[in-house]
């Protein structure tokens, strides 16, 4: 066992972010189809949560936001000539094709990759794998941004392994960490990766959801885990319950989060609660950790409930008195239900003592809350070294940013904005600008 922290990396959210309402399952996301954002505020909520949770003493840092928007996507798919001639003609044939291009999503890193930690890969290496996100248009083309971003920032090939993404096939749909959690006595130490699946692409007896998509298979899991070289024992794959896939749970971390040997989860999570509690105690067992886990009856909040608030899509992290604060969005204290849970979680005497709010309206309208803005990487000492230190959050990186961010953001976007060709100069400006704040020159030239 060595000494390790778990860094959260929170996307910094970019000058285009936009309500395109793409994600069909995501309930947040739909229900706010092409009404005006606010790219400043939202930057802005975003880079004052990762202020004072580094504040806090948490490892706190960001991944860059993506360039915006994906020329090559639009031009794919047979729109051509100039950049401004581009975007009139996207705007005129396909206005979805558009907004595919201009998509906000990256800033959700928990889409990102999935991670392995060095202590729990074969070759005692930090092991990522960006997530090809094939399930839907405007996330399929995120993959080769976050592979350059995640290899700018973990280059050291003694330390970190950096994998392509699977291939894009509905075999092989993968959504990165927001189907998989971490569970183990430490960060440090040895842990039970579990991956939590939606459906088999091989097996078509196996259950799946009926109105929405299950957009993680088992196949890409197993991929993963094989990727990663994580042993047998110490993985553990649990089936979504379809039900909830069908009720807006799109991804595991709107219904489950788990940190430490704590696994906060609701009663319907999983196709199989008994069983799949069992393997993790079992797989558990084997890394000297026992299993914590906190149920919430659907009697205590309802799936409806639970979807609103985001209660899940929280923020578990560990402090130094070894008790666990819960990162919520402000609608979980708007919630008449799930405050009144989380009131007596926190007087329970169990393991959260504390609850840290944020607001995040700008994020949760788009269908992201706490746990979607963030990709969790536990690094020993000796990584947390060999990293670019440029994207650490500090306070004086914080104030850089919020400077750049007055300098370059609009405070109002439209969905028509999304063809004004000024709005793509000034994007790129802006992105040109934040990777030499960051020490990444070179990022965005693809």
């Amino acid at each position: 066992m060595r000494n390790a922290r778990e860094f959260n990396f929170d996307g910094l959210v970019g000058p285009s972010h936009n309500y395109a309402g793409l994600s069909f399952g995501n309930v947040a996301s739909f229900s706010n189809v092409k009404s005006a954002s606010n790219p400043k505020l939202a930057a802005l909520q975003g880079l004052a949560k990762m202020r004072a949770l580094a504040a806090r003493g948490f490892a706190q840092a960001l991944l860059p936001p993506q360039d915006r928007p994906n020329f090559r996507l639009l031009r794919s798919v047979g729109f051509c000539g100039s950049d401004a001639e581009v975007l009139a003609q996207a705007w005129k044939a396909s206005p979805v094709i558009l907004a595919c291009a201009w998509s906000a999503s990256p800033m959700w890193t928990a889409n990102a990759a999935t991670v392995s930690p060095s202590a729990d890969s074969g070759d005692g290496r930090a092991h990522f794998t960006p997530a090809n996100l094939n399930n839907k248009l405007h996330r399929a083309f995120e993959h080769a941004q976050s592979a350059r971003s995640l290899r700018a920032i973990f280059s050291d090939q003694r330390h970190f392994a950096v994998h392509d993404a699977l291939p894009g096939t509905p075999a092989f749909g993968d959504e990165g960490a927001a189907n998989h959690t971490r569970l183990c006595a430490s960060h440090g130490a040895a842990a039970v990766e579990m991956f939590v699946y939606g459906r088999v692409e091989f097996d078509a007896s196996a259950p799946a959801p009926k109105r929405y998509p299950a957009r993680q298979t088992l196949e890409a899991s197993q991929a993963v885990a094989r990727l990663h070289g994580l042993a047998d024992e110490r993985t553990v794959y649990i089936q979504q319950n379809p039900d909830v896939i069908d009720q807006g749970v799109f991804h595991n971390d709107v219904i489950a989060v788990g940190n430490g040997n704590v696994l906060f989860y609701h009663e319907q999570a999983f196709a199989d609660e008994a069983g799949g509690l069992a393997k993790l105690r079992g797989a558990m067992a084997g890394v000297g950790a026992e299993l914590e886990a906190i149920r919430v009856d659907t009697k205590q909040v309802s799936v409806a409930d639970a979807v609103a608030s985001y209660l899940f899509n929280s923020q578990l992290l560990s402090k130094a008195d070894g008790k666990m604060a819960l990162v919520i969005p402000q609608e979980c204290q708007e919630n008449a239900a799930v405050a009144g849970y989380l009131q007596g979680l926190v007087a329970s005497g169990g393991a959260v003592d504390e609850l840290i709010h944020f607001d995040l309206r700008q994020s949760m309208r788009n269908g992201g809350g706490p746990a979607c803005l963030r990709l969790r990487v536990a690094l020993n000492d000796a990584e947390a070294a060999a990293m670019h230190q440029g994207v650490v959050m500090t306070e004086a990186l914080y104030h850089t940013l919020v400077a750049w961010v007055e300098k370059h953001y609009r405070d109002r976007l439209e969905p028509q904005d999304l063809a004004d060709p000024a709005l793509a100069l000034e994007v790129h400006a802006a992105l040109e600008e934040l990777s030499r704040i960051l020490g990444l020159p070179g990022l965005y030239d693809l």
